[in-house]
């Protein structure tokens, strides 16, 4: 194709985009979603045409030209990561935390809906050891057992299982596949969330009491503080944001169903992913530290309590400058 025609094609396109640029230049913000979709893929177009005219043998002239709407655009395109790293960080020092406290009535259902199965299957099976088999099966309780029993050499795994660095996969697939599965069961009007997060409450309580039958209390406490504040707060966090998918739902108002799920779902995925990334960290702590048999209890209860005394102070505190109005 000659350079003339060449130019006639996309002339128009780079002198929409130089005008992009000029505007961004001035102080313009492209908004999230398609327009700076769009930009971004105006620039690879952009990109091409000039490698396009440099394989070519086109003028100097237009390939200094392109050369310089690509310089701009990359510029550009590059403070747009760092301000997408920037919202991300901020979303977490500050958005993730302001969040939970503003959807606190969902995130107290959640506890609710967690913490009463669990103490109540806690106290069932201390009195009456035989309830635990209404809940797990004879061979589920005995690798149980072998779980935390104090002569393991690594605590909360099966005994064939080796390698901190697997564990640390399988665990990052197990709390993070229960975290959304606890989020998108709520489009079932919320009965999905609320059967995931009581099981999970009937099931780690009825583990909890047989382990205490057992007399394995102080490795089984000592494994669990750790990544629990972690783990156990994530759970309930993701179980609020279900409530919130399903309480839309159920309860639209003046709006549709899909109006009101439309409404609510941007901050409750937000919600989700935070509680996903704080099982990320969990499944770190699990791995690398709480499975470990040759720290001494008291160490990692002091440990725990640390991170249970930060995770608190995180969510009730973090942020609230940049939300005054809480």
């Amino acid at each position: 194709m000659k350079q003339q025609r060449f130019e006639s094609q996309r002339r128009a396109a780079w002198a929409a985009y130089a005008e992009q640029l000029r505007k961004v230049r001035q102080g313009y913000r492209l908004a999230d979603g398609q327009e700076a979709d769009a930009f971004v893929a105006e620039y690879r177009r952009l990109a091409r045409d000039l490698s396009v005219a440099r394989a070519r043998g086109y003028s100097q002239r237009l390939i200094r030209q392109l050369n310089e709407l690509v310089v701009q655009g990359h510029n550009v395109v590059y403070a747009y990561r760092e301000g997408f790293v920037r919202s991300a960080l901020l979303f977490l020092r500050a958005g993730f935390p302001a969040q939970v406290r503003q959807a606190w009535p969902y995130m107290l259902a959640s506890l609710c809906l967690f913490g009463i199965p669990l103490g109540a299957m806690v106290i069932t099976i201390v009195n009456a050891p035989e309830w635990v088999y209404s809940v797990m099966s004879g061979a589920q309780a005995g690798q149980l057992e072998a779980m935390y029993d104090p002569t393991a050499e690594h605590l909360g795994r099966e005994r064939q299982s080796q390698g901190d660095f697997m564990m640390f996969g399988y665990y990052i697939m197990n709390n993070i596949s229960i975290t959304f599965r606890l989020f998108a069961s709520g489009l079932a009007f919320g009965l999905g969330t609320i059967f995931f997060v009581v099981f999970n409450g009937v099931y780690l309580g009825a583990a909890t009491g047989h382990l205490l039958n057992a007399g394995y209390e102080s490795t089984f406490f000592a494994f669990v503080v750790g990544h629990g504040a972690f783990e156990l707060t994530a759970l309930v966090i993701a179980g609020g944001s279900g409530l919130m998918l399903g309480h839309a739902l159920i309860a639209p108002g003046q709006r549709g169903r899909l109006a009101a799920l439309r409404r609510v779902a941007p901050e409750a995925v937000q919600i989700v992913v935070g509680a996903a990334l704080m099982c990320l960290l969990a499944a770190f702590v699990e791995a690398f530290w709480s499975s470990s048999s040759a720290l001494p209890v008291m160490v990692k209860f002091a440990v725990g309590a640390g991170f249970w005394t930060l995770v608190l102070c995180y969510l009730l505190l973090a942020g609230r400058r940049l939300h005054p109005d809480e």
